[in-house]
């Protein structure tokens, strides 16, 4: 019974010890968010920037909610005089060449062409970087001429597309049927159109025209 008890009496201490490790672990996790200064924001903007690209709009979203979080712990802090403080930041590093708008622009839609991405989808993602849909248009538009010499960008990331999904006449085993393809591709964002001329192609004219696509 003694030993009953003792056992019981260690497994109560254990548990307690347990709950005041587990409290005090927490005590550390938890930071309060730190006060907006200008210093702040720029050394913060700063190392984000440092690793990942941004546009001005999609930065300013990330900044924000830092100060939205700092405000609502220190609620002597004026919001609208954060917000402009932001906006002195961002200037800056638009003068330092950190945020530009234009090249982040231009990069981003090579990249998306090249991961075989259609208008469509190019428009949704970079409309939700801050980008207004004529801006995306017209960069669009020249991207694909110096790229492929033709407006009809959606055509050559539509070969890049049935090349990685092995489709039409990527699909050497033939394993997979056209419907299903064709679906795909539409699933994608891709016209009918578009997709049948690709997914009906012999696998040589295919190859041949990925080879005349300038970036590869």
């Amino acid at each position: 019974m003694d030993n009953a008890y003792d056992d019981n009496a260690l497994a109560g201490e254990r548990k307690d010890s347990d709950h005041k490790k587990s409290a005090k672990k927490a005590e550390k996790k938890f930071k309060p968010p730190k006060k907006i200064t200008a210093k702040y924001l720029y050394n913060s903007g700063l190392a984000y920037l440092q690793r990942f690209p941004a546009s001005t709009a999609h930065f300013k979203t990330v900044m924000r909610r830092k100060i939205d979080k700092s405000c609502y712990y220190h609620k002597e802090q004026d919001p609208q005089e954060c917000l402009k403080l932001l906006d002195e930041t961002a200037h800056k590093f638009q003068e330092l060449g950190l945020l530009d708008d234009s090249a982040y622009l231009k990069g981003m839609i090579t990249s998306y062409r090249r991961r075989g991405l259609p208008t469509q989808q190019i428009l949704l993602r970079l409309r939700q970087k801050g980008y207004k849909p004529d801006t995306i248009q017209n960069a669009l538009q020249t991207h694909d001429l110096d790229a492929y010499q033709s407006e009809n960008g959606d055509y050559a990331a539509a070969l890049i597309f049935a090349r990685k999904k092995r489709l039409g006449p990527f699909d050497l085993n033939q394993s997979k049927v056209f419907e299903k393809s064709i679906a795909a591709m539409a699933r994608a964002g891709y016209s009918f159109h578009v997709a049948e001329k690709i997914l009906r192609m012999e696998t040589d004219e295919a190859e041949e025209e990925i080879r005349h696509l300038s970036f590869l």
